[in-house]
């Protein structure tokens, strides 16, 4: 496997620094150019950046379809891929979408809360009406997740 492009890394950084749609340019320039294997990943990245900045918008649906086409299409890569852990960007996802996909489009502005969104968001949700604990997914390099 070649060593992925600096614009990859610009891209996880500015994924980290929750610039979503920053982030899916960066991606999505290299993503047009790429080939298998990397262009399948490339997607999946963009497309979870793509749902977690429809998120932002309060766009249920919109946050929900990409980010579970995502999942569909980094599974593959797991436990890891280019010195991403895959697996747990996955697990983070996964949680997200299991409880946007529990509370409902009618009440995005809960999980927004809960994940810190915006200062005109008051109210964090009762614990029991999520799943799970909720994090935003970060891109974490195999080097930091085993230090």
């Amino acid at each position: 496997m070649e060593a992925l492009p600096e614009e990859f890394w610009q891209g996880v950084e500015q994924f980290n620094q929750q610039e979503y749609y920053t982030c899916h340019d960066t991606l999505e320039a290299l993503w047009m150019e790429a080939v298998a294997p990397d262009k399948q990943f490339y997607q999946g990245i963009l497309q979870v950046a793509v749902g977690l900045y429809h998120l932002g918008n309060q766009n249920w649906r919109g946050a929900v379809v990409l980010m579970g086409e995502g999942i569909n299409r980094l599974a593959p890569y797991q436990p890891d891929y280019g010195g991403i852990d895959i697996a747990l960007f996955l697990e983070q996802v996964g949680q997200l979408l299991r409880s946007l996909q529990q509370i409902g489009p009618d009440r995005v502005m809960l999980v927004l809360a809960h994940l810190g969104y915006g200062t005109s968001v008051q109210a964090a949700p009762e614990p029991e009406m999520l799943l799970e604990p909720l994090v935003l997914p970060r891109l974490t390099l195999l080097s930091e997740a085993a230090g």
